[in-house]
């Protein structure tokens, strides 16, 4: 019976250890599971450096100086017809109560057409850096009983607008001559009312040739934001003037 005992007891201590050795055996394997299972840290992005806008708007090329000499040049007989003026207000959407700029405006030749256009509802303003063709605009304003023009005196940078002041914008034959075309059309900006659109007629020249190559306006108006949105090849019949519709690139 002693024997038998002993027997049995030693039996259930056996079991016991091995129960214990199993127990022993799963913790180690939860605890190397759960280690496994931990994901490993992963180190934070570094934030890629964003590049800093460094185009001061600043061109090098050549330009032409400004025009100071006797206004009736820009007054021949046929000039509306080779120019078709009435044909490119209606490409500038100009209509009655439209808001105009005329940049470069010199004697006020297509400032008074934009002006009988846009009717007593419109205004104009005739944009110069010269002082006494400011003058002869005011004059010739109040000859032609054209309440509507506004004269302003601008900066070779900037047309010095009014803001949200105006629909069309022309730069006829004066592109050329802007010493700093970019940022004059960067500080144009804010005078834009929605949908407005920007002419510039002008011939191709070298810059300093009272002409400049159209590819060259393309690309500066590009770097002041806007983009093209309309060519035509109407003004003159010489196939030397080109006349460009911009507007703001969205």
């Amino acid at each position: 019976m002693r024997n038998t005992f002993a027997r049995r007891a030693l039996g259930g201590l056996h079991l016991a250890l091995a129960a214990f050795a199993l127990a022993g055996c799963s913790a180690v394997a939860v605890q190397q599971g759960a280690r496994r299972a931990t994901p490993t840290p992963t180190p934070a992005a570094t934030p890629t450096p964003q590049p800093t806008p460094s185009d001061d708007g600043r061109i090098e090329r050549e330009t032409s100086d400004p025009y100071t000499g006797e206004l009736s040049i820009f007054e021949g007989e046929r000039r509306a017809d080779n120019l078709q003026v009435e044909r490119v207000m209606d490409v500038l959407g100009i209509r009655e109560g439209s808001g105009v700029a005329d940049i470069g405006a010199g004697s006020g030749w297509f400032t008074v057409r934009a002006a009988r256009r846009v009717g007593e509802r419109g205004a104009v303003y005739a944009v110069e850096i010269n002082e006494e063709f400011l003058r002869h605009i005011e004059r010739r304003a109040g000859e032609e009983k054209l309440a509507n023009v506004r004269p302003v005196l601008g900066k070779e940078d900037d047309p010095t607008l009014p803001p949200a002041s105006v629909d069309a914008v022309l730069i006829l034959k004066t592109y050329h001559e802007i010493a700093q075309p970019v940022r004059l059309l960067r500080n144009l900006r804010p005078a834009l009312r929605p949908g407005a659109l920007v002419g510039v007629i002008d011939r191709n020249g070298e810059g300093d040739d009272h002409g400049l190559a159209r590819d060259t306006v393309v690309e500066e108006a590009a770097r002041a934001g806007y983009e093209l949105a309309a060519e035509h090849d109407f003004v003159k019949g010489d196939n030397m003037d080109y006349f460009l519709v911009f507007r703001l690139r969205r």
